[in-house]
């Protein structure tokens, strides 16, 4: 094969297109010239782009043409290949109102007539205090941070815009300490939640500690003032035990001190927690007769089972044992009773649903499909919903639309600055021919 005919074989197929929308995962959505559409990360709506196949059905940016007005130049050096933000070229004011955007379009889709205007919130950088890294063994150190976008590499976190400072700074000791440990042959993963007591560390590796890494990972905890670090094996990750601790763990919540379990659920940050339990809170009525109570569905650890308890009863239902167990010993009050129940195979029925005051749930990214089934047969007064994914708002609010509920407020929270992810707080009402001075009040 000559080298000319060679050229133009492998020569890539490059087209240049308008850019339409942001897709789901904050990728620019485009139509190539035979009307199929695709999706190319790094591309704005409104912009003039060349981009190129790379493989059948794959396309990525090769120029911006024509720059939206949204487009700024990413401030992380690591943007262009760390996967873990989707959408610094694009200014977060803009960022926040496609997220708006896109709870807006979720509730219409679910059948409501009309969306209220958002109340928002944004965390800003350095804010956030868990990280879920993966990690690899490499010739003198640790590979740590985020795999690259669509692929198994594994970008070293050198830097990071989105992580609060103290985490950021714990990665080049542990790079040095995992690098010795024995039960890390290839691969790990390594979870650190922030919490008011300090840092707290879950390893799970592919070996197990031998008894000279627990040594090394005692030793590491108190030179850094590490309260606690857990372990477990990439075999069984949910079997976490204590590899060495030298201090209590704890976090506050609404008063009350709470023991989240090894790599347990945190809100992302310290700032969206608040704004989270603030929108649940305005939802409810501000005075609620003293019998009245609250269904809660997915409660974790309490982060909003602890500021409705200052308002009324909870019955607070959670699956994770781990976190039910932190719940109920955090307690301590009889304004709270909390129950270990798999939502998912097992839901709270529609006659306990009724009962309620309120219905509050705080479902995982799938959503609630059977838990959301039992409400709309129960009919409580109000249902507020949390949710971290708006398909699985739309799919389980459509219920509640066909049921007759109303949407009375909605609440935007971008608390994963930068990436796609999008946090909802909805308050949902019903006209009810059961009133009860207990029950929230209703909305015309």
């Amino acid at each position: 094969m000559g080298e000319s005919q060679a050229g133009k074989t492998a020569e890539a197929r490059q087209e240049v297109v308008t850019v339409l929308y942001l897709a789901g995962l904050g990728d620019g959505a485009v139509r190539l010239p035979d009307g199929q559409i695709v999706h190319v990360a790094g591309a704005l709506p409104g912009e003039t782009v060349r981009i190129e196949e790379t493989r059948k059905g794959s396309w990525q940016l090769q120029a911006v043409l024509e720059a939206a007005p949204e487009r700024v130049s990413p401030p992380c050096p690591l943007a262009e290949t760390c996967g873990g933000c989707a959408l610094q070229h694009m200014r977060t004011d803009a960022l926040l109102d496609w997220k708006v955007q896109r709870a807006t379009r979720a509730l219409l889709s679910a059948g409501f007539d009309a969306v209220p205007q958002a109340t928002t919130f944004q965390v800003a950088p350095h804010s956030r205090r868990r990280a879920d890294l993966a990690v690899k063994r490499g010739a003198t150190s640790m590979l740590i941070g985020l795999h690259e976008r669509g692929t198994k590499t594994i970008v070293d976190m050198s830097t990071c815009l989105v992580l609060d400072p103290e985490i950021l700074a714990l990665l080049p000791t542990l790079r040095t300490v995992l690098h010795s440990l024995q039960a890390i042959r290839r691969e790990a993963s390594l979870h650190i939640n922030l919490l008011e007591t300090g840092p707290d560390i879950l390893l799970v590796t592919d070996a197990p500690l031998s008894a000279a890494d627990r040594i090394r990972l005692a030793q590491m905890a108190e030179d850094y003032a590490i309260p606690r670090i857990s372990w477990a094996s990439t075999s069984n990750p949910e079997a976490t035990e204590t590899a060495t601790q030298r201090a209590p763990v704890a976090q506050s919540i609404a008063g009350h001190t709470v023991t989240p379990p090894p790599g347990g659920f945190l809100q992302a940050s310290a700032t969206s927690e608040q704004a989270i339990q603030n929108a649940v809170m305005a939802a409810l009525p501000t005075k609620m007769a003293r019998r009245a109570s609250v269904v809660e569905l997915y409660a974790g650890c309490g982060t909003l089972t602890f500021p409705m308890a200052q308002r009324c009863q909870v019955s607070a239902y959670e699956g994770y044992a781990s976190a039910w167990n932190a719940l109920k010993a955090a307690s301590g009050t009889a304004r709270i009773t909390a129950h270990h129940r798999d939502l998912n195979r097992q839901p709270v029925m529609a006659k306990e649903l009724a009962q309620a005051s309120a219905v509050v749930l705080d479902p995982p990214h799938a959503g609630a499909r059977s838990q959301m089934e039992q409400i709309v047969r129960g009919l409580p007064t109000q249902v507020v919903y949390v949710s971290c994914n708006p398909a699985a708002l739309s799919k389980d609010t459509a219920l509640l639309a066909k049921a007759g509920y109303r949407l009375h407020a909605v609440t935007v929270i971008d608390q994963f600055l930068w990436s796609a992810e999008t946090e909802t707080v909805c308050d949902f009402r019903r006209e009810s021919s059961r009133r009860s001075h207990s029950g929230p009040s209703r909305s015309g």
